[in-house]
């Protein structure tokens, strides 16, 4: 079964806004290095984004590259997590950045981001940040922690389904992901708000069996498409 998103995005680009992207980004996989990245787009996962922490910027630029490459010939949208300037040199598909990252960066920063044509996907823990994420028109905002989660420590408590369901709907011309503390168990409720798009990390990474965890996240994800299309 082909789960991959559809190409054309819904969104339109909007005076000053960043390059839109499909409006359902569909299965999105965080993942710790390149050689996940490679192993989930050759695995079908649809969007994938790249979350390598390091302080060295040679080897942020290697691993950054690396992903861009290890996506090719896949399909799959790749989304740097962070490290903005590498993700431009090495031509990646967007960038995915934090509350904070974004309050560290100047309007020209921005402004670089959005020439080189870079999708830009933003983090938001709540009604003030998603407010705030919004007035940047990026290509898409990210919602969470939807449910409790052990990878970081959150500032702010567990969305839940009911307001994820408030926010998707009040954002329903941008598109939206889902995050946080998603697994097979509870993805029919994040899917059921409405949330264009679900991002897991855990789920995968943490799997016994990841490619077969993916392929069964994304059955579920297409199976609920079509019952909205019915």
């Amino acid at each position: 079964m082909d789960c991959h998103v559809a190409d054309a995005p819904r969104n339109d680009v909007r005076v000053n806004g960043f390059a839109p992207c499909p409006h359902q980004l569909g299965l999105y996989a965080v993942l710790p290095d390149a050689a996940w990245v490679g192993r989930m787009a050759r695995a079908g996962v649809p969007t994938v984004q790249l979350r390598f922490k390091s302080d060295d910027p040679d080897t942020i630029r290697r691993e950054v590259d690396a992903a861009v490459q290890a996506v090719q010939g896949s399909g799959a949208l790749l989304f740097i997590n962070d490290h903005w300037q590498a993700a431009i040199a090495a031509g990646a598909y967007g960038v995915h950045l934090g509350q904070e990252d974004l309050e560290a960066l100047g309007g020209a920063d921005l402004s670089a981001i959005r020439a080189a044509g870079l999708r830009l996907g933003l983090s938001s823990h709540g009604y003030a940040e998603m407010l705030r994420a919004e007035a940047v028109k990026p290509s898409y905002i990210a919602m969470g922690a939807v449910y409790a989660t052990t990878l970081k420590r959150m500032a702010t408590p567990p969305q839940g389904p009911m307001r994820l369901q408030m926010y998707a709907r009040l954002l329903r011309d941008t598109p939206t992901v889902a995050i946080g503390g998603i697994d097979a168990d509870r993805l029919p409720e994040v899917l059921a708000s409405g949330v264009g798009s679900v991002a897991v990390v855990r789920a995968l990474v943490a799997d016994d069996q990841p490619e077969a965890q993916a392929a069964a996240l994304q059955t579920r994800i297409a199976a609920h498409l079509a019952s909205q299309a019915a």
